[in-house]
């Protein structure tokens, strides 16, 4: 859609920006609740020429099962794959898996009401034309939103080296359209001209430029008076002006150390989870009352797993590390071993896939993350959160800290179990690794709230279950 507005005797069209991941996970969610509504209520009116009570909880029992098999599945972000699988495939594995499981309540809870609305002749076809119309909606998405990003146009101001770095990293992990890059003079973006989605032009043609549409404008470079003057009248004409650190929390979810500035940290809002005492205690209250609720329900899955590494190989039951913590104190942290004894006799290394030093039990906790499990009395003891930028050894953060720019920002917050870069990024053994779930790390720490806490919560139940581990 071209939204044309007048500005004094100028005429600017934008572009509508695309679509954000989380905007389109909730036109989904809604999108889902109203097919299984029409869903439902076409299959009893087939069967039985009822109309749907809406108010009956067995519906909302049924619906709850559906969305939460969807959720795990991340079937909400249509674009994935997990295991190679697209996400209308996923939404397939999930509503059979359901369908089982609502059959089983049918079978053993026996006739009764919960028959007139779940039993055999109206939950399979009520869930058939649901699953349709889910996987049609995904295949709909994701056709949509690549032709969004294929169409979208992206003006930056500016070439310096930062700049440079931007594009670079644009064109790599992306496919959101072009760039057309305005320079100066003495500038050249050589390296960038080669592709083919981006352009160039001058910066003093600006407001020539500023006549057509844009997805958005992005500002590298000091600009004059009237430059300025041209940027505020494409703002009020409804394109948005980011620096490169807030294109890259608005795009990726996350903030690349490289492409940070000093100005953008010094005046930027955020990196105040320090500051806030209130959020801390709220957050270090959580900790405790969710650490002894865990160590009473998962105590019986805990004694299996210490079964489990004691037939499995030789060794202690419990790994403990030097991991480096909060404002980089060192603390020891607690793990059930996943290696065999003396894996590290060489020396400390980084995990690899399908490291032979992993033992058959090892693999699976490692996968299901259980392993992590003992790093509740770390919690316990003040030393961790459950929710933060996981705990690196002290002998990798020695080299990270020299390679990665502003790598000690991510011990401004404690450590955690579970946090932004492990939902987000799959697990990685290496310096580029390290650097991609710092930018995540940042992400987290600059925009912490205890609302982002509980989206990574949820998001770690789906990691744990769809075995993304490692």
């Amino acid at each position: 859609m071209t939204i044309n507005i007048t500005v004094g005797k100028k005429k600017l069209s934008e572009n509508n920006n695309i679509l954000s991941g989380n905007i389109i996970s909730v036109l989904l969610l809604l999108a889902d609740i109203l097919g299984l509504i029409l869903s439902l209520s076409i299959s009893l009116w087939l069967r039985r020429g009822q109309n749907l009570d809406g108010f009956d909880p067995l519906i909302y029992l049924f619906a709850l099962l559906v969305i939460a098999g969807l959720y795990l599945a991340d079937t909400y972000n249509p674009q994935t794959q997990i295991s190679g699988l697209r996400a209308p495939y996923r939404i397939l594995i999930s509503n059979v898996i359901v369908g089982c499981v609502v059959a089983s309540l049918i079978y053993f809870t026996g006739t009764g009401k919960i028959e007139i609305f779940l039993q055999r002749g109206t939950l399979l076809p009520s869930l058939g034309i649901f699953t349709l119309w889910a996987m049609g909606l995904r295949i709909c998405a994701v056709k949509w939103t690549r032709t969004q990003a294929e169409n979208s146009r992206w003006l930056v101001l500016g070439a310096d080296k930062k700049a440079i770095l931007f594009g670079k990293y644009f064109l790599e992990r992306s496919s959101l359209g072009r760039l057309v890059v305005l320079t100066t003079a003495t500038q050249n973006i050589n390296e960038l001209a080669k592709s083919n989605r981006v352009s160039t032009g001058s910066l003093n043609d600006l407001s020539q430029w500023s006549q057509q549409s844009w997805s958005g404008v992005i500002v590298t470079t000091k600009l004059s008076d009237v430059q300025i003057q041209q940027l505020i009248q494409l703002r009020l004409a409804g394109v948005s002006i980011y620096r490169i650190p807030d294109i890259c929390e608005t795009l990726w979810y996350k903030l690349p150390s490289s492409l940070l500035q000093r100005n953008w940290l010094a005046f930027g809002n955020g990196f105040n989870l320090g500051a806030d005492s209130i959020s801390q205690r709220i957050k270090r209250l959580t900790d405790i009352i969710l650490a002894w609720l865990l160590l009473v329900l998962l105590s019986p899955l805990m004694l299996l797993v210490i079964l489990a590494i004691k037939l499995n190989s030789r060794g202690p039951v419990f790994y403990t590390q030097m991991r480096t913590g909060w404002e980089g104190k060192p603390f020891r942290v607690y793990k059930f071993r996943s290696m065999y004894q003396d894996a590290e006799k060489r020396g400390a290394q980084w995990a690899g896939e399908k490291d032979p030093r992993i033992t058959t039990v090892g693999r699976w906790l490692r996968i299901t993350r259980i392993d992590e499990l003992p790093q509740i009395l770390n919690v316990l003891r003040g030393e961790m959160s459950f929710i933060g930028p996981r705990p690196e050894r002290p002998e990798f953060d020695v080299k990270l800290r020299e390679e990665i720019p502003y790598y000690d920002l991510r011990y401004l917050v404690k450590p955690g179990i579970t946090g932004w870069a492990q939902v987000m990024y799959p697990y990685g053994a290496s310096v580029e690794d390290a650097y991609e779930k710092l930018a995540y790390d940042l992400y987290y720490i600059k925009n912490y709230s205890l609302g982002l806490d509980l989206a990574i919560f949820f998001k770690t139940i789906r990691v744990v279950l769809l075995g993304k581990g490692r």
